[in-house]
């Protein structure tokens, strides 16, 4: 197995929009494109992660419209699987018309699926007589399960993930050091160098869009205007990283390049490196060898913590990824000093809760990018955590296993908790 390639065909990929919702999204509509009539009623349901993270982010081409209850009606509407996680470019003014239609005579419905523990969408539609029904389970477009009316014309008995070859990865991926890593990253081919490049320039384009909105990057930009801050790398970054967030959450229709399945960490791991390599005017070959660290760090950190954990990934993995590539654009592959600068991260960013996608995310963003740096330029100097402190370790890999255990089984309770003040919203809005 080519690590680097199969990290970049199933956790890096462009995304229009949350990809939680998208996913929903795109089995709806596998499940739309079997029906010839009318849509009558949409019953869809989730695993609590899927829930969460789609629960208020705005979805594109909808006029601010929120959630994954809407992406999934679109979806069934619009029937165009083969957009994958683009789907959302499609969306009509007609469509739009009929899916507020469908949501409001309460012929579309969503649920949280507890027993679910892994990332699932299960979507059932009825046209008069016909039916349809499409799971997707294991990865965002792992379509499972397909059926119309009582035939089945898609069914993997098999588990999905070793379907799709995530679970071959993931064994694999999990049983590697940081330094494999960078042995992978420095030994990158030329195709997956220019769809690297080709992140980036995606990326810089929706934070390029991101700078006319007067959201979360506005006013970082605001308080170095006024001198509150430096003019300098730090807040540079932040001004890009959280403008391409404020973008992305606010629904604009440009596409972003993930990382590690979500379009939020794709901005950190990818726009970080890149511009802090741009500035200390390090050589291109070198910049996008150390994005493909970053994406292999975020992959990496996922093995432990799972795709959708309690903790916000762009500081765990994807701020982890940036910082780890930053060192690597001025020491290479010093192992002492990227287990410094993983330690610096998640030392300081290890207990941030994920509450969802939403604008308050580009914040998040906005605390990684300038964690990441911060803990970068110490750790080049030699400075650092050290295990004697918290729960870090003596080495990147312990201190990602320490935060798994964090994570999977510290953080189970909070992640209960944040599902249900946000099922608790959702019913007083009913009422």
């Amino acid at each position: 197995m080519n690590i680097l390639k199969t990290v970049l065909k199933h956790d890096v990929f462009p995304a229009l929009g949350c990809t939680e919702p998208i996913a929903i999204a795109y089995a709806a509509s596998f499940a739309g494109r079997q029906l010839v009539g009318k849509i009558t009623e949409i019953r869809i349901s989730v695993d609590p992660g899927v829930y969460k993270n789609g629960f208020a982010v705005t979805i594109p081409n909808t006029g601010g419209e929120r959630g994954n209850l809407i992406a999934g009606v679109l979806g069934a509407l619009i029937q165009r699987p083969e957009m994958k996680m683009e789907l959302l470019s499609c969306v009509t003014g007609g469509i739009l018309t009929a899916a507020k239609t469908l949501i409001r005579e309460n012929k579309a419905l969503i649920c949280c699926d507890k027993s679910k523990s892994r990332l699932y969408i299960n979507v059932f539609l009825r046209a008069g007589d016909e039916t349809a029904q499409a799971v997707i389970e294991g990865a965002h477009t792992n379509l499972l399960f397909l059926a119309h009316n009582d035939r089945i014309v898609q069914q993997r008995n098999d588990s999905p993930e070793e379907s799709t070859g995530v679970h071959e990865l993931r064994a694999v991926l999990r049983n590697k050091t940081v330094a494999d890593l960078v042995f992978l990253a420095e030994h990158i081919d030329n195709q997956d160098f220019d769809y690297i490049k080709s992140g980036v320039e995606m990326n810089l384009r929706m934070s390029k869009a991101g700078l006319s909105l007067r959201k979360v990057s506005h006013y970082v930009a605001e308080l170095v205007k006024k001198k509150y801050r430096e003019e300098d790398v730090f807040s540079s970054c932040e001004v890009m990283t959280t403008a391409a967030a404020d973008a992305r959450m606010a629904g604009l229709s440009l596409p972003v390049m993930s990382s590690g399945g979500s379009g939020n960490q794709g901005i950190v791991a990818i726009l970080v490196p890149y511009l802090v390599g741009t500035h200390y005017r390090i050589a291109e070959e070198t910049i996008v060898r150390s994005i493909s660290l970053s994406h292999l760090v975020n992959s990496y950190i996922k093995c432990f913590t799972g795709d959708l954990s309690p903790l916000c990934g762009c500081a765990i993995a994807a701020g982890v990824g940036a910082a780890t590539a930053i060192v690597y654009q001025r020491a290479g592959g010093d192992m002492s000093k990227i287990n410094l600068a993983v330690n610096n991260l998640v030392s300081d960013l290890g207990g941030m809760l994920c509450d969802g996608a939403k604008e308050g995310c580009a914040l998040k963003v906005a605390t990684s990018t300038n964690s990441a740096i911060r803990s970068a330029h110490m750790a080049l100097n030699n400075h650092g955590i050290t295990q004697q402190e918290g729960f870090v370790g003596r080495s990147a890999e312990e201190t990602i296993h320490n935060l798994s255990r964090i994570s999977t089984y510290g953080m189970s309770l909070a992640d209960d908790t944040m599902l249900g003040i946000m099922m608790d919203k959702m019913s007083s809005r009913k009422a």
